[in-house]
């Protein structure tokens, strides 16, 4: 699994096989076990191996033997007081491309941001997504985005590569990203990462509200707050000393 995960778009059974110096029989047999179980499954018209759902739960799990989730609650809980607004954790799935929401805390605003955990995020054009790859040397964004794709949810989906990269070079720069309605209309979303001791991004917080409270004036602002929180946790977690 850690072959899978770690391979860009999925692998090959006999390039799998390779890498872990194991017949293709043998790695037949072990990719059949972990499908039925739901860690893995094949995808696209070359059949490579991905990443499953199941592999998420564990991945969940791993991140609560962390007490990641633990100790990032109540720091969530405070941003979404101090903000007003609702308040995301996230973790790259990186077979899928995807952001996937781990935790939240919802605002008592009657029109609020709500998305159910376990729910996914495009790295183009959500906050904690375009928070991940904000970084990513230019050498790993474009196949990234080349097998992704720059699916346009909205009118303001940022779709080529040279608008994208323009906008993430303003969120390396300010460091917090934006979402500007580029996912869901009338909502905005401004997010920044959580690094572990390697220096390496493992999770990303975002905050997420409709645009008659995110108004332009507020972006600066909920921004600051958003990397505050997000050094908070890093610095628990070595980032920072």
């Amino acid at each position: 699994m850690e072959y899978i995960s770690e391979s860009t778009g999925g692998i090959a059974l006999t390039d799998l096989a390779l890498q872990a110096g194991l017949p293709n029989s043998t790695t037949h047999r072990l990719l059949m076990t972990l499908e039925q179980h739901g860690f893995v499954r094949q995808t696209g018209d070359l059949g490579l191996w991905v990443i499953a759902s199941n592999a998420f739960i564990i991945g969940s799990s791993f991140l609560e033997s962390r007490n990641l989730l633990a100790l990032v609650h109540p720091i969530l809980r405070r941003l979404m007081e101090e903000s007003g607004e609702t308040v995301n954790l996230a973790i790259l799935d990186h077979s899928e491309f995807d952001a996937v929401i781990v935790d939240q805390v919802q605002c008592n605003a009657l029109m609020r941001m709500s998305a159910p955990i376990g729910g996914k995020l495009p790295l183009h054009a959500s906050g904690a997504g375009k928070a991940f790859i904000a970084n990513l040397p230019e050498e790993q964004l474009i196949p990234l985005l080349s097998k992704k794709g720059l699916h346009a949810y909205t009118p303001y989906t940022l779709t080529t590569p040279s608008a994208l990269k323009e906008n993430l070079q303003q969120a390396k720069k300010q460091g917090f990203s934006y979402d500007d309605e580029e996912h869901a209309l009338g909502l905005r979303c401004i997010g920044a990462c959580i690094y572990d001791e390697h220096k390496e991004a493992f999770a990303a917080i975002s905050i997420s509200g409709p645009l008659s409270r995110i108004t332009d004036d507020r972006v600066t602002e909920l921004g600051a707050m958003v990397i505050k929180a997000a050094k908070e946790i890093s610095r628990e977690y070595g980032a920072i000393r």
